[in-house]
């Protein structure tokens, strides 16, 4: 009986997509992280009887076919990359993205990747580097006997230190933007890899046509609406049960003709 088949997919699609939930639940308060959402798409059809062939000979064409759907798959599991709300934190190294871009860190295997969690600090040489110690791309040093630390909306960073008046300039954030976000790869620790299907990173200032502006002493949160996360869950386990009962109905129909045989 096909329905036991079908309804299977079903459930194990359901179950694909509370998981996805799940972990968009478990980053509500993950800085920079961007909800995903699960889609799904049919798949193939058994044909019963085709459209478009005469039901005898050389008499009027079929107008409808007969195709029997056999069940859903997986097909993509895409980041949805809204701005995300900024709290403010009065953190100096604290710095959030208003617009579309990443920030660039050098990951530990010495590659580029990009980050909307801008979360930062200084390590003991007083390089610029995220929560996991990775340095922001291009380097940035702070000295040592900095007492203030400024970075406007385009990203150059100054240092203000005892006895000058001036503002010392100690460098400049950069920024890269995708053809297409929902293409970079997941790395963890809020980083994301450059992708065949992202497009390579197109790299420039904050400030610049079509890049987003720095705002210091801010954070992004993440996007993730815990109404709209709840209704999905909600959802999510009415489809399984409903599955669940489809399986059942078949089950109970197979039973009723195995006993009649007998």
């Amino acid at each position: 009986m096909k329905a036991l088949a079908i309804a299977a997919t079903g459930m194990s699609a359901q179950q694909t997509n509370l998981e996805v939930i799940a972990n968009n639940i478990a980053n509500i308060n993950t800085t920079g992280f961007k909800r995903a959402r699960a889609e799904f798409s049919d798949l193939i059809y058994q044909v019963e009887r085709l459209e478009g062939v005469p039901n005898r000979g050389n008499a009027s064409l079929v107008p409808e076919g007969a195709h029997i759907g056999l069940g859903v798959r997986l097909a993509a599991i895409r980041n949805v990359n809204l701005q995300g709300t900024l709290t403010s934190t009065g953190n100096q190294f604290d710095m959030a993205l208003t617009g579309n871009g990443w920030f660039q860190i050098e990951a530990g295997n010495g590659q580029t990747q990009y980050t909307r969690a801008g979360a930062f600090n200084t390590n003991a040489t007083g390089d610029l580097v995220t929560a996991d110690g990775f340095p922001v791309v291009p380097a940035i040093t702070i000295p040592q006997d900095t007492v203030e630390v400024i970075v406007n909306e385009s990203g150059n960073v100054f240092a203000r230190v005892p006895n000058q008046t001036e503002l010392q300039e100690v460098g400049q954030l950069a920024l890269a933007t995708f053809a297409n976000d929902a293409g970079l790869t997941p790395m963890g620790g809020n980083l994301f890899a450059e992708s065949e299907v992202s497009g390579a990173a197109n790299t420039g200032v904050p400030g610049d046509p079509g890049f987003a502006t720095v705002r210091q002493g801010y954070l992004e949160g993440s996007n993730v609406d815990p109404v709209r996360e709840i209704t999905e869950m909600i959802s999510a386990q009415r489809g399984y049960e409903m599955n669940s009962k489809v399986i059942q109905a078949a089950d109970d129909m197979a039973a009723t003709v195995s006993k009649n045989i007998r």
